[in-house]
């Protein structure tokens, strides 16, 4: 095939090949072909040989493939490597084969097609190789291919083998004349008249520069035409019509096909067809009669002159091949200028849209870089002002710092707030710390019984590991000796080398002590739980309305209430006590805290899940209290179990049983302030010091009035409309100790 046929099929000359297949190294082949192979040439060629053999199918069918394709699979097998293609820019033909021979299918196509490289994937077809000890592909293809093709053998997306190219692909565009077997061989010393005849024809065939059309008709053949100038007498009957010679550039499938018109030719060449390999010239049929009576000598002469005209012909022929040679190369040149021509014409377009494009490009980016710089400018302003809001915060910030540590420093060297002590001291009022002296373990420390200036004291001594106990030691020497209430327990002095905290002994010990009664203590009564519940509430209002800023306690519960001799209730353990902004009091404004701190059972849920501080907080804490108080119970669901309770009309049933005598309706009311006080959110709790210590002044009066119990020991309790109603019998008031 010559390559303006290859050219009119789409593949061009030094084309690139690429034998796939349903494994899994076709992908790398193709890929490895157009990154190192496609370059010049943005082609490639896919090729797939489909196979009907009988013992393909059976061991297709046994491996659940079939290799009789529909049209379907073909599409879903070429898909991947259009998109791939499309993505590369490079133009993709597809061409299936039908053949059992896959070896052979692909090397006549490499033949027929002058495919310049071959590049197939190492495990093409070996399946059926190992399956049926048959061909191996790239092995066959690489010993068989033609030397001007190169082959190259891809596994894993790398070069297995590789065959290259022995030689440059042939011109075949004219094939090789083969001698007609029917003409006799031309003799040395004629080559000199071969010569001048073939420039006589090409000084005919090529007048004025351009290229003549040539025709073999029947009225205008010059081989008939010399022979007429010659024996005008003589009757020769030399017919080349008979003959079919093919010339290169033409297609064989027609007899008479004439090379199609281009807009670069005036006309087309028309020629007859003429085969001097398949026929000969024979002379046979000519018939000369000699003239009556002539000599032999004529006859000789007869016979020279046909020889004479033999070699004419075959000169005259060969003449005619050289003109449709050159005829052909210069078509040839003539499409090749005229792609190259429209070529540069697509360049140019392209060229003038990608420069239209590009200045519009250019525009929009010189908007951009406008409306960037104009951003940065803003930026730029916005990110001084920061910077200036920043060095003053700091500048603030360092103030602050330097204020806090002159305070610290007053606070450990020339505080007189509090009276120093030194470990010798501490060391003696507790014997050395000794076991004996312990009276209780807090969260930072032990806690030891101690006697200082002949005074019976509380010792808190800090662990020394306990990093978070030295910022709580600080806070609370800080909060406990610029406050003072009677029923905020008293901070006598510290020891601040050692983190020792010296406190006024409570000889009753914790509320959560006297609640559960450790040390099988005696219970308290229901007036002394009382007056406690309203002592703490105005302690805790005292806290909150601190100046100038209200202190939240962010840990009451029972344990950290501590109870005189006289039964005294007094708040302690304040080192996780907070100072918040003012407006905080009114539950809208909130204090944010990083990290939520306190008792589990006792911590605001709001406050632990939003980590929002609020004096709120401490009103839940409070809540849970005050239901312990009433019912000595741990504190793990209890604001749920007494609510039911008070709906059931069960509540009697969880009042501490210690105690004998409850006013049951004014145990209920507290139940229920306490459960208010208990609520999940934060606006839905009553304030402190409106409705929580009003309420719990009240049940304490009630408590010491002793108009309350009647003369015979029975407690009474008015109700709405004025009228007394006796309760159940309780035991006569006790005294106020």
């Amino acid at each position: 095939m010559s390559p303006q046929n290859l050219f009119d099929e789409g593949i061009p000359p030094n084309s690139t090949a690429v034998a796939i297949d349903k494994d899994k190294n076709s992908p790398h082949a193709v890929r490895w072909a157009i990154d190192h192979l496609v370059i010049s040439n943005p082609l490639i060629i896919l090729i797939y040989v489909r196979t009907k053999n009988n013992q393909y199918r059976s061991f297709a069918e046994n491996s659940n493939s079939n290799d009789v394709e529909s049209e379907a699979d073909l599409q879903k097998l070429f898909t991947p490597f259009r998109g791939y293609c499309a993505r590369k820019g490079v133009v993709m033909k597809e061409v299936v084969l039908d053949d059992n021979d896959i070896p052979k299918a692909i090397l006549d196509y490499i033949g027929k097609n002058l495919v310049h490289n071959i590049v197939i994937g190492a495990s093409t077809r070996n399946a059926f190789a190992r399956k049926f000890k048959t061909y191996d592909v790239p092995a066959s293809v690489m010993k068989s291919a033609p030397e001007f093709c190169s082959v190259y053998v891809i596994s894993k997306g790398k070069i297995a083998s590789v065959r290259t190219a022995q030689r440059p692909a042939a011109n075949t565009a004219t094939p090789p004349r083969q001698p007609s077997p029917g003409l006799p061989q031309l003799p040395s010393d004629l080559g000199e008249q071969e010569d001048a005849l073939r420039g006589q024809a090409m000084k005919g065939g090529t007048k004025g520069g351009g290229t003549e059309r040539m025709s073999l008709d029947k009225g205008s053949d010059p081989v008939r035409g010399i022979a007429r100038d010659r024996h005008k007498n003589t009757p020769t009957n030399i017919s080349l019509e008979s003959y079919d010679y093919p010339v290169r550039g033409q297609r064989t499938s027609t007899s008479r096909d004439s090379i199609s018109d281009e807009p670069d030719f005036s006309g087309s060449l028309a020629m007859g067809s003429m085969d001097m390999s398949s026929q000969s010239l024979d002379f046979s049929n000519a018939s000369f009669s000699p003239p009556r009576g002539s000599s032999a000598s004529s006859s000789r002469e007869i016979e020279a002159e046909m020889r004479r005209l033999k070699l004419e012909l075959k000169q005259t022929m060969d003449m005619y091949s050289s003109a449709c040679k050159e005829a052909l190369t210069a078509k040839k040149k003539a499409n090749e200028l005229h792609q190259w021509k429209m070529e540069e014409a697509h360049r140019f377009e392209d060229a003038r849209l990608a420069e239209e494009a590009a200045l519009a490009v250019a525009e929009m980016e010189k908007a951009k870089c406008k409306a960037a710089i104009e951003a940065a400018e803003a930026s730029q302003k916005i990110a001084e002002m920061e910077a200036m809001r920043r060095k003053q915060a700091e500048m603030k910030a360092r103030k602050e710092a330097e204020e806090k540590n002159r305070a610290l420093n007053a606070l450990a060297n020339n505080d007189n707030r509090y009276r120093k002590y030194s470990i010798e001291e501490i060391e003696e009022a507790t014997e050395k710390f000794s076991d004996k002296m312990k009276i209780g373990e807090g969260g930072y420390g032990p806690v030891y019984k101690g006697k200082l200036d002949h005074t019976p004291v509380a010792i808190k001594v800090l662990r020394p590991d306990a990093a978070q106990g030295k910022k709580q030691f600080l806070q609370e020497v800080e909060v406990l000796s610029c406050i003072r209430h009677p029923n905020m327990v008293l901070l006598l002095g510290a020891c601040p080398e050692y983190g020792c905290l010296v406190y006024e002994y409570m000889e009753n010990g914790s509320l959560e002590d006297r609640l559960f009664r450790r040390g099988n203590s005696p219970p308290i009564s229901w007036r002394k739980r009382f007056q406690i519940a309203a002592e703490i509430a105005t302690a805790l209002l005292f806290l909150h309305q601190a100046k100038p800023e209200p202190l939240v306690h962010r840990d009451l519960k029972p344990a950290n209430i501590l109870i005189d001799r006289n039964f005294v209730s007094k708040i302690s353990d304040v080192g996780l006590a907070r100072l918040v902004p003012p407006s905080v009091a009114d539950s809208v404004t909130q204090y944010h805290m990083t990290s939520a701190a306190g008792t589990f059972c006792y911590i605001d849920p709001e406050y632990q899940q939003s980590g929002m501080l609020t004096t709120k907080s401490d009103i839940y804490s409070f809540g849970i209290m005050l239901l312990q108080i009433i019912t000595a119970k741990p504190p793990m669901g209890i604001a749920h179990h007494v609510g039911r309770a008070v709906e059931k009309g069960t509540f009697e049933e969880m009042l501490d049983p210690a105690v004998p005598d409850w006013p049951v309706e004014e145990a209920i009311n507290f139940a229920k302030l306490a459960i208010k006080c208990a609520e999940l959110r934060k606006r839905d709790r009553p304030d402190l010091g409106t409705e929580i210590v009003p309420e719990l002044n009240r049940l304490r009066d009630l408590g010491r009035s002793p108009e309350s119990y009647g003369t015979d020991g029975y407690y009474t309790s008015s109700n709405n409309s004025g009228q007394s109603r006796n309760m159940v019998p309780r035991s006569p008031p006790m005294s106020s100790s």
